[in-house]
């Protein structure tokens, strides 16, 4: 083990303090937060991390994809920042941590340097990203996807939400539309900090993850058109069911994951229209999350998927439009990155294991462009996507050390 280069200790009440004052924007009766992107409330927490930052000498800069940029200076300004952070977005019923924690776990860590007066030999800087979670505006991941050049700005900001409104016209009105160019900013380093949204670590008794990649994501949608008839005089025979179609989908997507393990599959949104109680649905949409390690197993899965499709419509007379609208390949993480954070847990006496992200991640994206690694601290029962969502004081703590100390050691090629 070698021996930590600073004796920095994060605040872990003020993290705890920061995570739960937070959670106030868009907190919803059961005790989880509701901040979809550019929402009113996804404004409020974007005012609230910008004073913090400069509270504390940090310079905030924000691109045209409204992602946050929290600067401050190292010794040697002329190299690229290594940067730290993740999103404040949540799901429609979210937790206080997905994400979060990642932002503010980085505030607490410029938090310790400030009032230590530390000069890393780089500068530091913390990220806010926009749309991590896909909830309003699909794909997720849309900003960093811009940032890292796999996505084009134009596509991004004409994303529309379900009820219409624009990515772009909703930066506008929230006032985060910058005009830095999403991409001109060149990393040294990026690290994110986030809760497993797994159960492994808390399985396993460990504290801290240590994240080697991310595994691959595909998503579709998919709309079968039958046709609306009254239920109590269209015969059995001589019914076109949408929703029939969808019900026998779902169970294929069910069955293609669990086929080629630890693949998942799963349909998460479903609209079914006219969705009253006496008409047969003519028309219903469905969205598909398929994910693996292994590219290959995903094309296996796509295909396998897409003549379901074909088989459902023909035997009950449906039209299908069903398409892939996004994916993310699997990714591998830098070693020297990952090395950097196995020290810092190691240092800290952390029990760690080594771990492969299933959800996605911005750092997935900017992987891309920049040597990138992740840190995971345990959720309770792995749950997330949740209000129920659950870590510990403690744990959030081990992360925001990990991230802190990861950070340092980083920093030490720059002496």
């Amino acid at each position: 083990m070698t021996a930590p280069t600073h004796n920095l200790a994060i605040n872990s009440r003020r993290l705890w303090d920061a995570i739960h004052e937070t959670a106030a924007f868009g907190g919803t009766p059961k005790g989880g937060v509701k901040r979809l992107t550019l929402s009113d409330e996804d404004k409020q927490v974007r005012d609230w991390f910008r004073a913090a930052c400069e509270a504390i000498g940090c310079t905030v800069a924000v691109d045209e994809m409204g992602v946050m940029y929290a600067r401050r200076p190292g010794r040697r300004n002329d190299l690229p920042p290594i940067a730290l952070g993740s999103h404040l977005d949540t799901q429609p019923t979210g937790g206080k941590f997905d994400g979060v924690l990642g932002v503010l776990g980085g505030l607490e860590a410029l938090r310790t340097l400030h009032d230590a007066g530390y000069e890393t030999n780089a500068p530091i800087e913390l990220v806010n990203w926009t749309n991590e979670e896909g909830a309003r505006f699909a794909p997720a991941m849309l900003a960093s996807g811009v940032f890292a050049g796999a996505l084009e700005k134009e596509f991004a900001l004409s994303r529309a939400d379900r009820q219409g409104a624009l990515f772009g016209e909703e930066l506008d009105r929230i006032g985060y539309r910058g005009d830095e160019p999403c991409g001109a900013r060149k990393f040294s380093a990026f690290f994110e900090l986030h809760i497993e949204q797994g159960p492994i670590l808390e399985a396993e008794g460990k504290t801290v993850g240590v994240v080697t990649g991310v595994q691959g994501i595909r998503w579709f949608e998919v709309t079968l058109t039958g046709q609306d008839a009254h239920t109590g005089s269209t015969p059995m025979n001589l019914r076109r069911n949408a929703l029939l179609g969808a019900a026998r989908l779902i169970e294929k997507v069910d069955a293609i994951a669990k086929a080629r393990p630890p693949a998942v599959g799963t349909v998460g949104l479903i609209e079914s229209r006219p969705n009253s109680r006496n008409v047969i649905p003519g028309e219903v949409f469905f969205t598909v999350d398929f994910r693996h390690v292994d590219d290959a197993v995903l094309d296996e899965m796509e295909a396998e998927f897409f003549d379901a499709v074909e088989e459902v419509s023909r035997e009950l007379k449906l039209e299908a439009d069903a398409r892939r609208d996004w994916m993310s390949a699997p990714v591998a993480f830098d070693e020297a990155c990952v090395a950097a954070v196995r020290e810092a847990a190691e240092n800290a006496g952390h029990g760690w294991r080594e771990i492969v992200s299933g959800p996605g991640h911005d750092a997935a994206y900017v992987a891309r462009v920049a040597p990138t690694s992740m840190i995971f601290v345990p959720c309770k029962d792995g749950i997330s996507h949740n209000e129920a969502e659950s870590s510990t004081e403690a744990e959030c703590a081990a992360g925001a050390q990990t991230l802190l100390d990861a950070v340092l050691i980083y920093d030490r090629r720059f002496a």
